[in-house]
């Protein structure tokens, strides 16, 4: 469910998940959607990895996105939206759809299960996780979460918003 919609450097939308019983989600830090962060570069894959890079998300990674709900229980994940479109699902089945864009960016906090519903065959996704930090891939098992939500709670949060660094309004919104 969308929390709020904000202006910022770039418009932002905040959405919260609480655990399903299958996929943890994450209820004390919001998915944060940065709308058209990217829109006027000429390379957005490049102008994404650069940016993440120069604010520590790194071990980065170009592809799509998994067509089948699934969540990081050890990292928080950044996707940039690099060309086409998509409609992705967060939060799990009972979770909320939300179209993303080239040039819009996702932070997503460890825990929230994802899953693309459909996308436009020029998708390109451009990802990336805070420096320090490595992804598990865990898919919704309910046996598995418990153990995965223990691990949730012990990741720490990032020192910088991927797109603004140290003072950006990731950093604002997973500490209030």
């Amino acid at each position: 469910m969308q929390d709020s919609r904000h202006r910022s450097p770039t418009a932002i939308e905040l959405h919260r998940f609480p655990g399903d019983g299958t996929i943890p989600n994450n209820a004390a830090l919001a998915l944060i959607v940065y709308r058209g962060a990217f829109a006027s570069a000429p390379d957005i894959a490049a102008a994404c990895e650069a940016r993440f890079a120069a604010n520590r998300w790194g071990d980065g990674w170009r592809n799509g996105i998994y067509d089948y709900h699934h969540y990081h229980s050890t990292a928080h994940e950044a996707l940039g939206i690099a060309a086409g479109s998509a409609s992705v699902r967060f939060g799990g089945e009972g979770g909320s759809t939300v179209v993303v864009r080239a040039g819009d960016v996702v932070v997503i906090p460890a825990g929230v299960g994802h899953k693309l519903v459909d996308g436009t065959p020029d998708l390109l996704v451009v990802g990336a996780y805070p420096d320090g930090q490595q992804p598990d891939l865990q898919t919704a098992d309910p046996g598995r979460h418990d153990a995965s939500a223990r691990r949730i709670a012990a990741v720490p949060l990032p020192t910088a918003d991927p797109l603004h660094g140290p003072d950006g309004p990731l950093i604002r919104h997973w500490r209030d």
